[in-house]
């Protein structure tokens, strides 16, 4: 933003605006009228843009600048909103103005949630073999019997926490 600034100052200097370096006649290699150039920026931060929004105007806007050089108490407010709109694209509330980006946004992020999780169910159903038999409840327990009987750990283990006597867990 500071650039554009400062090369719109030095180009003023010089008595160059910003269309004065080229300009849609001075075409090197075309035969055609060139379209016209347009650099129009405008947000909050740079509110004043190098050119008007509108740089072709209609009879009906060439009519209303004309009408513009003279006293201002004479246009309607119509007319001068219609001025504006010749000049700036937005107003500083239409700039400031919520989106409904967000709902898009968020119409996104569920659509890929939900392809993901159609992705991992199909890789469950599909993709990944059945769980090995040692996974199952019966050899759990199986496994967790054996250490026990092989009194694992007393001291601070599953063992310890076992009573042998009573052949259950100790409270």
């Amino acid at each position: 933003m500071f650039f554009r600034a400062a090369w719109s100052l030095v180009l003023r200097k010089r008595g160059l605006g910003m269309r004065g370096i080229h300009s849609p006649g001075d075409t090197a290699h075309s035969k055609g009228k060139m379209t016209p150039y347009t650099s129009y920026h405008a947000q909050r931060s740079y509110p004043m843009p190098d050119e008007p929004f509108c740089t072709e105007l209609s009879p009906e806007q060439q009519a209303l600048k004309e009408k513009e050089k003279g006293s201002w108490t004479q246009l309607s407010p119509d007319e001068k909103v219609a001025l504006y709109r010749i000049q700036f694209h937005e107003t500083f509330a239409e700039m400031n103005r919520r989106s409904n980006e967000w709902k898009t946004v968020m119409g996104c992020v569920f659509f890929f949630c939900g392809f993901t999780a159609l992705l991992i169910w199909w890789q469950r159903v599909y993709v990944f073999p059945e769980k090995p038999i040692t996974l199952t409840d019966e050899r759990k327990a199986q496994q967790l019997q054996r250490i026990l009987d092989m009194k694992g750990n007393p001291v601070q283990g599953l063992a310890s926490r076992w009573d042998y006597e009573k052949k259950e867990w100790k409270k």
